[in-house]
């Protein structure tokens, strides 16, 4: 009995220590995909997609938070293993990064204030820095004043003061703000232009990370095929 209760502590200890630890880089102010609750806890749908595939491929996730601006800098220079944070697989980010498939499929889309804003009359637009949402303003919007921001609900907050006109973002977490913010409505359609927006979102990788991108694609693949996908979903986009 005590040698097969040492032979079980052995095989626990070993398996601890071979857990993958994994150190995922996000900017929790993009609800639903990731965001801090009073308690000062991340939760999100990305946090969840994130838990679910450690779980599946047996890692241990852990997550710092970041302004968006600099989680790709921080990638590439190997503070995180990977960046979870509604990433946009775009082409110039591809030469960059590696990618895991995509688990969202985006767009973009415009806001401005009920009856006080449309695409025609605006001159001022909020976008988040280093956003493709910025990217696409400056090279293919040039008639819209840009005004970067850290976050989405600086901008938001900025369009219900009146300093600027309207505000592009991902349709998903505009599509969350309208039901929390009923002054505030979309104009326009949305854009879906691949060259900014890429073809989803995805996880984002050091370049040299081959191997564990693959094993993200194998935990994604899988929580696909048994419904825990669907499930987180379900939770945070059909509110």
């Amino acid at each position: 009995m005590k040698k097969l209760f040492l032979l079980g502590i052995l095989m626990s200890t070993t398996v601890m220590i071979n857990a993958e630890e994994l150190t995922f880089g996000t900017e929790p102010s993009y609800p639903p995909f990731e965001m801090t609750t009073e308690k000062g806890e991340l939760e999100g749908f990305d946090i969840d997609i994130a838990q679910a595939i450690c779980k599946e491929i047996q890692a241990t996730c852990h997550f710092k938070t970041q302004p968006f601006d600099a989680l790709i800098p921080s990638l590439k220079a190997k503070r995180f293993d990977v960046v979870m944070s509604a990433i946009d697989i775009t082409p110039s980010r591809e030469k960059q990064l590696l990618f895991s498939d995509p688990y969202y499929d985006s767009s973009a889309s415009y806001v401005a204030l009920k009856g006080k804003g449309n695409l025609a009359t605006a001159k001022n637009i909020g976008v988040q820095n280093g956003s493709t949402f910025q990217q696409y303003t400056v090279a293919e919007t040039p008639q819209y004043l840009p005004k970067s921001y850290v976050n989405l609900q600086d901008a938001i907050l900025d369009l219900q003061n009146g300093r600027i006109d309207i505000v592009l973002s991902d349709t998903a977490l505009l599509a969350d703000i309208i039901v929390k913010e009923p002054n505030i409505e979309f104009v326009g359609e949305k854009i879906t232009n691949e060259k900014y927006f890429g073809r989803g979102v995805g996880i984002a990788l050091n370049k040299s990370n081959k191997t564990l991108q693959e094993r993200l694609n194998q935990g994604l693949k899988a929580i696909k095929e048994k419904g825990e996908y669907q499930k987180i979903y379900d939770k945070w986009m059909k509110k």
